[in-house]
């Protein structure tokens, strides 16, 4: 039985030194084996009590690496699969400051485009790409009118 929690130990540091994992995911990964529950909960317990895991850490680091290229709805989204709690995914939010939806959107189309569509497919592209980033179809169509007014003045 300690073997085992050794082993268990032993396997969730060594993908732990690769990367960044929420408890949930980190769980899921250990209990794919032959590992029992009790065993995984213990020595995940474990970890957290060390700080060798950390759910803010880990929603804190997918924050940091999405923030520019996706929506802030579409990374809570991402913490949310990875089975981040509502509260940490909040705070973990927070931290990448108080930018607007059509602020951030506008931000990527001018990295990805940098132009206003020229014909009804180019426009559709466009949409199509911020959307899939998260973005509302609001948002988009927001962004796209102001920054059309901008070009015409």
């Amino acid at each position: 039985m300690k073997k085992k929690c050794q082993n268990i130990r032993q396997t969730a540091i060594r993908l732990l030194a690769k990367r960044e994992y929420g408890r949930a995911e980190l769980e899921q990964r250990l209990l794919r084996g032959d590992a029992d529950s009790a065993e995984v909960n213990a020595v995940l317990n474990d970890l957290v009590a060390h700080n060798f895991l950390s759910d803010e850490r880990f929603a804190e680091t997918i924050a940091r690496r999405k923030q520019g290229k996706f929506s802030k709805r579409a990374i809570a989204r991402q913490l949310k699969e990875r089975g981040v709690d509502q509260q940490t995914t909040e705070t973990a939010l927070a931290s990448l400051g108080n930018a607007s939806e059509e602020e951030e959107a506008l931000a990527l189309w001018r990295q990805r485009f940098g132009k206003l569509p020229e014909g009804e497919k180019e426009k559709n592209k466009q949409i199509r790409f911020l959307a899939s980033r998260g973005f509302s179809l609001s948002a988009i169509f927001k962004m796209l009118k102001e920054e059309k007014g901008r070009e015409e003045e």
